[in-house]
């Protein structure tokens, strides 16, 4: 039983982080903004230095009001005073002066124009005012003019004939309309402007020579906003304001039409996906931009783009749920409140309102929640007035079966649920691994883990803890006992799927190395197993290699992460109990955690190879571009196979170019840098960011690279070797691995990431006592029959021991590829 809510459905659009959008009681978004960044050219605002008055960004022209879907700004305008005694002409006044809009450069610039909502009003006597305005070629245009006369001053036929009656002296002037607060046209005159224009020349003309009022005064025109009611003090000049409220127009400024090709720049600051760009044309028809408007059904603003407000901080407190062009913030079930400020949502305490939550018996509230239960001795319906009544100590044979059935239910259930373990168990190799992991009591309690266990870590493997998947399983962040951990669940359930995880279970229970991913534990009470290894939360090497934009991985980083990439084969190959073949390198396959440290992940397709043995035939699995081709054409697997892939990978890491990369003649990456390198032409493909940042190092690292990717295996060097010429390079050059001052893309890479929470894996001690017969019950034997080859490779023959193929100078094989994986 749940209390009641509230919701508040918003329309809420991205603004830029740290804008000011507010002074005073002023409040306002982007395209206006106060500090640089904040704001579209011209759209400058300044707030005063005791934030309570906002003014244009030249600081003169204070704002009044700001109206996004109107595309209006309400300021304060200027009073146009003209002196009779400094503006006359043989006799009568004749003057001129020009009005123009707040931020407007020039007659065409800037992104203001005067709105038809004003009007031109004249306070004086016996005088016309014209407006008049255009652009560039025609200035001249009239666009308004109202005029206003005086009654002569005492008594008289002229006098009577401009009386209102009231007291027949003369004096008593009807100047302001009694209706409607306009001006009557006697002291004082209004006309509409019906044409928009950024700046207008204002000319005053006296209608005779000489002053037929007794009160002598200055004329004084004012731009103003046509809903404004005059009264007497202003008409009459008694309390002359020196501003009056006028209302602008804002245009983004495009020489295109709205309905011109896509390719035009109208419409560009119409960012939200629910608005549309409308033209704005000036007076003459004359266009001078345009404005966005929110389409129908919709409002907001329409300048900025849309987001999910709920993954977004600041915006809800409560139960969020991200709606078309908004969002709906509700306080949680059982608390009320205002769920768009921090602890805004209260607790209610329902017990307290017995006859709106319909709880009759006794009452216990919890936090957003509570608990009605019929008073002891009582039984039956709480929530209804006399619901509970006294029970009867007597026992049916009904209650008693029912019972019973539902004992023997559960534990039917229960038994189900414990066999369906078992056979998943049994059928996830569950017995050998604990014999494999046996010899280690530490390791064997700590790496089963339970099915609930895992749930429990992932909200039941909820979509949003997925973090990706690599060629094995699916991926998912959780957390186990307080640490961040990575859990991954392979995709479909066939017995090969099962084969390579426990395949993956039995190399990383081996392996202990700084350069290769941890594996913490395992479950084997599902359908699909479950692997849990140590979190690497900065993504993979691919992620930091192949980003948008002209700056990568420093060329120290990438050196740095191919040394650790060595080792950890290296150490595979020749360190670890059992010579390990990883089968499947690749830049996707390396993992670097918060300093760029690298970890090869992803085992599923190792496999183990006897200490007496170079190599094993099996079927051929790996990734296309980084597959060895005598491997893929023979089926024979060696150590010499990794060192192609770890080749293909140096040659990315001088590139930036992903192995599946085509030249126009259709050769792919190995070959055609081999060529470029041979024919000296290695600057053609280096990554120009490596060209900068190098120091005499690329030739080294580029031959290693080749020598790594010749065709014949028995040509490419041992990992070892690699790996000691990587240590030289690094040595010569006195290249800093760890204390190196951040480069730009390091900078960039934090600036734009949330920093995620660490924390330190429990060290997992691993063993590598168990026997090579152990092993080799875990996998199936993959034997393929031996037989001469000859394979044609890159326009070069190979000869070895298993069957021929072909394959064409671009480097396109002539076998089917439907074997690879």
């Amino acid at each position: 039983m749940r209390g009641l809510q509230a919701a508040v459905l918003f329309t809420a659009v991205a603004a830029p982080t740290n804008c000011t959008t507010r002074c005073g009681d002023i409040s306002f978004e982007y395209p206006f903004g106060v500090e640089p960044g904040c704001y579209h050219p011209g759209f400058n605002l300044t707030c005063s230095s005791n934030d309570t008055r906002l003014f244009m960004g030249d600081g003169t022209v204070q704002v009044l009001d700001i109206s996004i879907p109107n595309s209006t700004v309400r300021v304060n305008a200027t009073a146009m005073a003209f002196d009779p005694a400094d503006d006359v002409q043989r006799g009568v006044i004749n003057a001129t002066t020009t009005w123009r809009a707040a931020a407007a450069a020039d007659d065409d610039g800037g992104p203001f124009v005067v709105s038809r909502r004003n009007t031109i009003a004249l306070m004086g006597c016996n005088a016309r005012v014209d407006l008049r305005g255009g652009d560039r070629r025609h200035s001249d245009n009239l666009v308004s003019s109202c005029t206003a006369v005086c009654p002569p001053v005492g008594g008289g036929d002229d006098a009577a004939a401009h009386d209102d009656g009231d007291s027949g002296d003369g004096h008593t002037i009807a100047i302001i309309d009694a209706w409607n607060g306009k001006c009557s046209g006697v002291g004082c005159c209004q006309a509409n402007i019906m044409l928009g224009y950024p700046s207008y020349t204002i000319q005053i003309k006296q209608l005779q020579e000489k002053n037929l009022h007794s009160f002598d005064f200055q004329y004084i025109a004012y731009i103003t906003d046509e809903t404004l009611n005059f009264t007497e003090e202003i008409a009459g000049r008694i309390a002359t304001p020196a501003a009056l409220p006028a209302t602008l127009d804002f245009v983004i400024r495009s020489n295109s039409s709205c309905s011109t090709p896509a390719n035009s720049t109208a419409g560009g600051e119409c960012r939200s996906e629910h608005s549309f760009c409308e033209d704005y044309k000036g007076g003459g028809n004359t266009l001078l931009g345009y404005s966005c408007v929110c389409s129908e059904g919709y409002r907001g603003n329409p300048y900025v783009a849309d987001i999910d407000e709920c993954h977004s901080p600041g915006y809800c407190y409560g139960d969020c749920k991200n709606t078309e062009g908004g969002y709906l913030c509700q306080c949680p079930l059982g608390l009320t409140g205002n769920a768009s400020i921090p602890n805004g949502c209260k607790d209610i305490d329902e017990c307290m309102h017995p006859e709106s939550y319909s709880c009759y018996g006794q009452c216990v509230n919890t936090f957003g929640s509570f608990q009605c239960h019929c008073h002891s001795g009582t039984e039956g319906d709480p929530t209804i007035r006399g619901g509970c009544i006294k029970i009867k100590h007597s026992v049916s044979g009904l209650t008693i079966g029912l019972g019973v059935s539902g004992g023997i239910i559960r534990k039917i259930k229960l038994h189900k649920v414990k066999r369906m373990k078992e056979i998943f168990f049994k059928q996830n190799h569950g017995l050998l691994l604990q014999q494999l992991m046996s010899q280690n009591a530490n390791i064997g309690e700590r790496m089963i883990l339970t099915l609930r266990e895992l749930e429990k870590a992932t909200d039941n493997f909820d979509k949003t803890r997925e973090v990706g998947g690599g060629g094995h399983g699916i991926v998912y962040k959780g957390i186990l006992d307080l640490h961040f951990v990575a859990i991954k669940k392979s995709r479909i359930v066939v017995q090969r799927e099962i084969d390579d995880f426990i395949n993956e279970v039995a190399i990383l229970s081996q392996v202990n190395h700084r350069n290769v991913v941890k594996l913490l534990g395992c479950c084997l009470e599902t359908e699909v197993l479950l692997l849990v290894y140590e979190f690497i939360s900065n993504g993979s090497l691919d992620d930091h290699l192949h980003v948008d934009g002209p700056i990568s991985l420093s060329w120290v980083d990438r050196i740095r992460i191919a040394l650790e990439v060595s080792r950890a084969l290296v150490y595979l190959h020749s360190a670890a109990t059992t010579p390990i073949f990883h089968r499947d390198i690749k830049a996707s396959n390396v993992l670097l955690d918060d300093n760029l440290t690298a970890k090869i992940s992803d085992f599923g397709a190792s496999r183990y190879i006897l200490i007496d043995q170079t190599g094993v035939t099996t079927v051929v699995q790996g990734t296309i571009g980084y597959l060895d081709p005598m491997y893929y054409y023979t089926g024979r697997l060696t150590d010499k196979s990794d060192v192609f892939s770890f080749g293909v990978l140096l040659i990315e890491l001088l590139t930036r170019k992903k192995p599946i990369y085509r030249t126009d003649r259709g050769d792919s990456l190995v070959p055609h840098f081999a060529s470029l390198l041979e024919e000296g032409k290695l600057v053609e493909i280096i990554d120009p960011q490596v060209k900068e940042e190098e120091n005499g190092e690329v030739e080294e690292v580029a031959t290693l690279a080749a020598m790594c990717t010749e065709l014949n295996g028995q040509d490419r060097p041992t990992m070892r070797e690699v790996e000691i010429r990587l240590e030289n390079l690094r040595a010569k050059t006195k290249l800093a691995p760890y204390n190196k001052e951040p480069s730009r893309y390091e900078v960039s890479r934090l600036a734009g990431h949330c920093i995620s929470a660490r924390g330190d894996i429990e060290e997992v001690l691993i063993s590598r006592q168990y026997s090579m017969e152990d092993e080799m019950l875990s996998l199936e034997s993959e034997d393929i029959d031996d037989a001469g080859y000859e394979v044609a490779i890159y326009g070069k023959t190979v000869k070895g021991k298993q069957g021929s193929a072909t394959m064409d100078h671009a480097g396109r094989g002539l076998a089917p590829m439907d074997q690879i994986r």
